[in-house]
C-alpha cells in the first residue's frame, strides 16, 4: 500500500534552506550550519548561529501531536524548571514556543551537553531518585488535560493489532506470535489489575538512559513522550542485571524518590508489565512509520526474519518474568 507522500515522507519538503529559514522567522539570524541528531520520529537539527551559540531546532512530525498537546508538553516542562529541577525547557521567543514556517511546526532549545550517567553508582541511582521524586510531586499538582495516558490498550493491543494487519511477521511465526501475544496481554492486564487503582501522574514517559545526561548532576531531556501514568514507569528502566542488582538498585532509587514523593510499592507488579508493553509498542512505532525513508535506513534489520524470530524468543521469555513475582522494597 503506497501513501500519499506527506503521509508516507512527511518530512520530504524538509530540506536545509526550509530548516534555517525557519529558524530565522523567529528572529534569530543562523549561520548556514547544521547538523543532525539522532532522531527519528521527529527530525532534530543543532543549528549554528551568527551571534551565540547554537540552538537545537525540533521540527515535529506532522499529525501526531495536537498544537494543544505540543504546548502543554512545553508547559510542563517550563513548570520543572520553575521548580528548579533540570530540564531542557523550549525557548520562549515573543511569547511563544511553538512556531511554524512552511508548513512545519517546530520548537527551539538551547543546547546541553553532557555524558550518560553511571547507573552502577549507589550516588548516581540516590541523585536520579531525589530529581524523580520532585519531577513527580511537580506532576501530581495537577493532570495532563490533552496529553494521553499509558495504557495497555494503546501500547499493548493496539501494537499487536498493528503488527496482525501488517502482515510483518514470516508466515511461519504468525500463528506463534498471535498465541503468544495474547497470552501476554492477559498478564499485562492482570498485572494492572495486581497493581490496583494507583494514582496516574505526570511522567517523563520515556526516561531511559538515553533521554539522561550529566554535568555536574542530571539533566532530564525529550519530554515528547511525556504522558499520564504510573510512578514506576519512569523508574524501572534505570534497572538492570539480575534480580539481585535491580533489587538494589531498586531500594537506592526508591530511597532519593521517596524524599519527595510517595511511591506506592503496589505499582511493582508493573515492572514487567510496562517492559512487554515498550517491546511491542517499539516494534509496531517502526511499522507504522516504514514508508518514512528515515526508517529503513535506521531499522534496516525490521523486514529481516531473523528480527521476528528474536523478537517472538525475547518476548516468550518476558512471558515467563510476567510470571515471576514482582520486585520487593526492603525496609
Amino acid at each position: 500500500m503506497t501513501a500519499h507522500p506527506n503521509d508516507a515522507a512527511p518530512y520530504y519538503r524538509l530540506d536545509p534552506d526550509t530548516m534555517l529559514h525557519a529558524v530565522e522567522s523567529t528572529g534569530l539570524l543562523t549561520d548556514g550550519r547544521l547538523l543532525a541528531l539522532n532522531s527519528y520520529e521527529n527530525r532534530v537539527y543543532q543549528v549554528g548561529l551568527e551571534d551565540g551559540d547554537p540552538v537545537v531546532a525540533k521540527f515535529y512530525r506532522p499529525g501526531r501531536w495536537s498544537d494543544e498537546q505540543i504546548l502543554e508538553e512545553h508547559a510542563f516542562t517550563l513548570e520543572l524548571e520553575a521548580a528548579e529541577i533540570p530540564v531542557v525547557p523550549p525557548l520562549v521567543i515573543d511569547g511563544q514556543t511553538l512556531h511554524e514556517d512552511a508548513g512545519f511546526r517546530f520548537t527551539l532549545f538551547r543546547r546541553q551537553g553532557g555524558h550518560a550517567p553511571e547507573l552502577e553508582d549507589r550516588d548516581t541511582l540516590l541523585w536520579l531518585g531525589r530529581f524523580i521524586g520532585r519531577i513527580h510531586a511537580v506532576g501530581a499538582a495537577r493532570p495532563f488535560r490533552h496529553r494521553p495516558a499509558l495504557t495497555p490498550e494503546g501500547f499493548g493491543h493496539a501494537s499487536i493489532e498493528t503488527l496482525q494487519q501488517g502482515r510483518w511477521l514470516p508466515p511461519h511465526l504468525e500463528t506463534a506470535f498471535d498465541s503468544l501475544a495474547g497470552d501476554l496481554m492477559t498478564h499485562v492486564d492482570g498485572a494492572w489489575a495486581r497493581a490496583g487503582a494507583f494514582r496516574a501522574l505526570r511522567l517523563h514517559g520515556d526516561l531511559h538512559p538515553g533521554n539522561l545526561l550529566w554535568r555536574d548532576g542530571p539533566f532530564f531531556v525529550d519530554l515528547d513522550d511525556c504522558r499520564s501514568g504510573p510512578a514506576i514507569q519512569d523508574l524501572w528502566m534505570l534497572l538492570s542485571g539480575d534480580r539481585a542488582d535491580r533489587t538494589a538498585q531498586l531500594a537506592r532509587v526508591i530511597e532519593g524518590y521517596t524524599q519527595f514523593h510517595d511511591f506506592d510499592a503496589r505499582e511493582l507488579h508493573l515492572v514487567e508489565a510496562l517492559r512487554t508493553l515498550r517491546m511491542l509498542h517499539h516494534a509496531a512505532w517502526i511499522a507504522r512509520r516504514w514508508e518514512d525513508p528515515a526508517f529503513p535506513a535506521a531499522f534496516p534489520w525490521f523486514d529481516d526474519g531473523r528480527y521476528w524470530e528474536d523478537l517472538v524468543l525475547a518476548l516468550r521469555e518476558q512471558m515467563a518474568a510476567l510470571q515471576e513475582s514482582p520486585l520487593v522494597l526492603f525496609t
